[in-house]
C-alpha cells in the first residue's frame, strides 16, 4: 500500500476552487481614482475579447434560461433574483480564470452552484426582500392611486390622467432613490462571496463600503455604460451579446482594483 506524498501539490478540481486573487485582501474596499471607471470597462472588454465565443455562447444560454423562468408566474420571479448571484459567482470565477491566463470554460456560468451556492442564493434571497420592501414603501407613499395605475386602470378624466402621471413619476423617482443603495449592497457581493469565501451578509457589508469610497469613479462609470446599453440596444439588442460580457468583466476588474492590494 502506498503513501501519499506528502510534498505533492494538492489537486481539485478547478471548477471548485475557491481561493483568493493574489495579492492582499483590503477589507472595505480602497478608493480608486475617478479615471478608473472607464478603465474598469475597457478591462472588460480585454477580458471579453480573450474568449469571445465562449462569453456570447455563456450570454445566450443565460438569456434563454432567465426569460423560460420568467413565464413562470410568481415562482419566476423569485427563482431569478435566487439564481442570479449564483450565475454571477460563476462569472467572477471565469473572469478570474482568464486573468491569470487560464481558459473560460462554458461550465463558468455553473460554477457558482458548486462554490459558495447557499451564500450566492441568500444573496439574491435578501435582494428580493429588499425589492418587496421597497415596491411597499412606493405603494405606501404614493398611495392607492399608484395601484390603479399599476393595474391600468387610470381614469378618463384629463385631470385624473394628469394626476396619475405625475404619481407614477414620483413612483419611479423614489423607486430609483431606494433602488441605487440595493445596487451598491449587492455590486461586488458575488465576487466577494466566490473569490473571498465571505458569507452573504460581510459580502453586502464590503460591497456597500467598496462602492460608497468610489462614488466618483461609478459616477462616471455609470454614464459611459448608459450610453454604451443605449448603442447596444438599438440594433435588436444583438449589440448586448458582447456588452454583457464586458459588463461581467467590468465587474471583476473594478473589483480587483478596489478589493485586492498587489505587490505587497
Amino acid at each position: 500500500m502506498s503513501t501519499p506524498n506528502p510534498y505533492a501539490a494538492p489537486k481539485a478540481p478547478v471548477a471548485d476552487e475557491t481561493l483568493a486573487l493574489p495579492g492582499r485582501f483590503v477589507p472595505g474596499g480602497q478608493a480608486r481614482p475617478a479615471g478608473s471607471g472607464t478603465a474598469w470597462i475597457a478591462d472588460g472588454w480585454r477580458l471579453f475579447m480573450k474568449s469571445p465565443g465562449i462569453w456570447i455562447a455563456i450570454v445566450v444560454v443565460m438569456a434563454v434560461i432567465m426569460m423560460a423562468l420568467n413565464f413562470i408566474p410568481f415562482v419566476g420571479a423569485i427563482a431569478v433574483a435566487v439564481l442570479t448571484p449564483i450565475f454571477g459567482g460563476g462569472l467572477m470565477l471565469g473572469c478570474r480564470a482568464l486573468d491569470e491566463g487560464n481558459e473560460l470554460e462554458f461550465g463558468h456560468l455553473f460554477a457558482g452552484f458548486r462554490n459558495q451556492a447557499g451564500a450566492l442564493a441568500t444573496v439574491g434571497a435578501i435582494y428580493l426582500g429588499l425589492a418587496f420592501a421597497i415596491g411597499v414603501v412606493i405603494v405606501v407613499i404614493t398611495g392607492a392611486s399608484m395601484l390603479t395605475v399599476m393595474g391600468g386602470g387610470a381614469p378618463a378624466d384629463p385631470a385624473a390622467t394628469a394626476g396619475a402621471a405625475i404619481t407614477s413619476l414620483i413612483a419611479a423617482l423614489i423607486g430609483l432613490a431606494l433602488l441605487v443603495p440595493v445596487a451598491m449592497l449587492m455590486w461586488f457581493a458575488p465576487a466577494l462571496v466566490v473569490l473571498n469565501q465571505l458569507g452573504a451578509v460581510d459580502a453586502l457589508k464590503q460591497s456597500w463600503s467598496g462602492c460608497v469610497k468610489n462614488i466618483v469613479p461609478f459616477l462616471i462609470y455609470g454614464v459611459v455604460l448608459f450610453v454604451l446599453a443605449i448603442i447596444a440596444t438599438l440594433p435588436l439588442m444583438l449589440g448586448w451579446l458582447v456588452l454583457g460580457p464586458v459588463l461581467a468583466g467590468s465587474v471583476y476588474a473594478s473589483y480587483r482594483d478596489i478589493y485586492i492590494a498587489r505587490g505587497e
